[in-house]
């Protein structure tokens, strides 16, 4: 499956959103703590988010799905990444920290 990166955001395709996934009216895949700055999608009527807790963690997870023939992620310290209609898998990258625990990369 495709991949594509923007800073500590990876984003997957994958073939559908998973049974459950919830809309959600927010636009952004990802806020940075440091500086602000958001990774988010462009347009609108482009794409839609939704949150997912149906896996063993239950931990949310955030898909997207792009409506229009492509949507655009943007962010202002990093190049635009257009993607084409279907569906996507989004994480914000994370790291182990030196006393063990795992924490989400500021960017």
């Amino acid at each position: 499956m495709p991949l594509w990166r923007q800073g500590d955001v990876l984003i997957e395709t994958v073939d559908a959103l998973p049974e459950g996934a919830v809309r959600i009216k927010s636009l952004v895949l990802a806020a940075g703590e440091v500086t602000g700055h958001r990774h988010r999608i462009a347009s609108k009527r482009a794409a839609c988010l939704f949150l997912w807790q149906g896996g063993p963690s239950r931990t949310p997870l955030l898909f997207m799905e792009v409506l229009r023939d492509t949507a655009d992620v943007i962010h202002p310290e990093h190049d635009t990444i257009t993607l084409p209609r279907g569906f996507y898998r989004v994480w914000q990258q994370r790291e182990l920290s030196s006393g063990g625990g795992w924490h989400t990369m500021a960017d």
